[in-house]
């Protein structure tokens, strides 16, 4: 049988509970932090020869020349014509989907000009060139090439610049004919820390770009982190998680599989049933238990529930809204009869997907929307990556001749309140000769 937290918003210590369940240590130790420090210092003191001789290293093949790191075009052309019809049409399918959702996400320069002539409003550009992290060898993601390149592309982002680790020197089809679609511009075979270094520095032979996306292991993430602020980053991400809000009409099974769905990312990935129904709950654990040893990754899917998981019973679906929003889920299912009037009740989630049809993998890779969204409640002041994060805002100020008047003797006397007298002078300049 499976082993999963059962607990009850009734319990007098539920609350210590799910402090304890959700508590998640994101900050990497020392031994990390050191070992990635050491490997930025040396891509930015070696470049190249750095980067090679990392890749050597870690990725257990033996790269002659910085050259060799290039994944050419025509290489992402021929994966794309290698795979099978069915996963031609099924990246289609979905990178037309992800394009037609962002493309509503667009924001637009805008300006307004007052009665004095004063113009003001802002300039809305992209950014000049983007990294984008994937995954690669076994764990190969052609979904993270589409939630984070076309969302880049939509933004107006003149160039996109992958990197992709290849252990062993083994190349994923499905990764390149994904890079291919999207119209991704130049592919490096390089991974972990050294790559996210690469990015962000430069290298010889790595363009440095001005943003770093895309998730990756404890190195990526803490390397990641150690460039913010050389250059823009999309988010430090911890494990998956998914809350599933059911009424106890819906087929436990399915809530069951919701559940795994999240868990067999990894060990630490979270899955959280809140429902009012205790004998429901009940159902969800006879179907997890039913259901488990039929799993491919039955044994992280395992401990990922007994580590990490839990069936919560509530009092009422007021109160399960209650526990959503304290928990602040990256994915969160409204598995309810209603879920237009329930949402209205959601102030935290990175996605949202309203009813028993909508299950969570639709979202990771085909609905739409973006799957990359914030983790461990930082959906409490984050959102979802979307084109805004590829683009960037620009106030505009074009004061008339009489708004320097009108302005300028406001700007004087807060900035001699202040005592910078420059800043007075050069706003009086504007209006002591009229």
């Amino acid at each position: 049988m499976a082993d999963i937290r059962q607990l009850n918003t009734a319990d007098a210590d539920f609350t210590a509970q799910l402090d304890q369940l959700l508590a998640w240590e994101s900050v990497s130790d020392d031994s990390v932090n050191n070992i990635v420090n050491e490997i930025i210092r040396n891509i930015r003191q070696h470049g190249d020869k750095a980067l090679l001789d990392y890749t050597n290293r870690f990725d257990g093949w033996q790269a002659d020349s910085a050259e060799a790191l290039e994944i050419p075009l025509s290489r992402l052309a021929q994966a794309w014509e290698t795979i099978s019809a069915d996963q031609q049409q099924a990246l289609q399918h979905a990178a037309e989907r992800v394009k037609s959702y962002h493309e509503r996400q667009k924001m637009e320069s805008w300006s307004y000009t007052e009665d004095d002539g004063t113009m003001l409003g802002q300039q809305v550009t992209p950014l000049d060139r983007v990294g984008l992290y994937v995954p690669g060898g076994k764990a190969a993601y052609p979904s993270s090439v589409l939630m984070n390149a076309l969302p880049a592309k939509v933004a107006g982002v003149e160039e996109l610049i992958m990197v992709v680790p290849t252990p062993g020197g083994e190349l994923n089809e499905l990764v390149l004919a994904a890079a291919h679609i999207c119209g991704v511009d130049k592919v490096f075979a390089v991974g972990g820390a050294q790559a996210v270094a690469a990015l962000a520095y430069g290298t010889e032979s790595v363009p440095a770009v001005d943003k770093v996306v895309g998730p990756g292991n404890i190195y990526v993430a803490t390397a990641k982190r150690a460039v913010f602020g050389q250059v823009g980053i999309d988010m430090v991400a911890g494990p998956s998680e998914i809350l599933v809000i059911c009424d106890g009409e819906t087929d436990p099974d399915w809530v069951a599989m919701d559940l795994f769905s999240q868990a067999e990312h990894d060990e630490d990935a979270q899955s959280i049933l809140v429902c009012p129904d205790a004998e429901f709950v009940a159902q969800v654990k006879a179907s997890i238990d039913k259901l488990l040893p039929t799993m491919e990754r039955e044994p992280i899917i395992a401990t990922a529930l007994k580590d990490r998981g839990a069936l919560i019973v509530c009092s009422d679906m007021d109160e399960a809204c209650e526990v959503s929003n304290y928990v602040a889920p990256e994915h969160l299912e409204l598995s309810v009869e209603d879920p237009q009037a329930v949402v209205k009740q959601i102030k935290h989630a990175g996605a949202i997907f309203m009813g028993r049809y909508t299950s969570e993998p639709l979202g990771d890779y085909c609905a739409g929307p973006n799957h990359v969204l914030p983790t461990s409640r930082t959906a409490r002041f984050s959102s979802p990556l979307g084109v805004y994060d590829f683009q960037k805002r620009s106030s505009l100020i074009m004061v008339s001749e009489a708004g320097s008047d009108t302005l300028g003797r406001t700007a004087s006397v807060l900035a001699r309140g202040e005592g910078l007298t420059a800043h007075a002078r050069s706003a009086e300049y504007r209006f002591e000769k009229k």
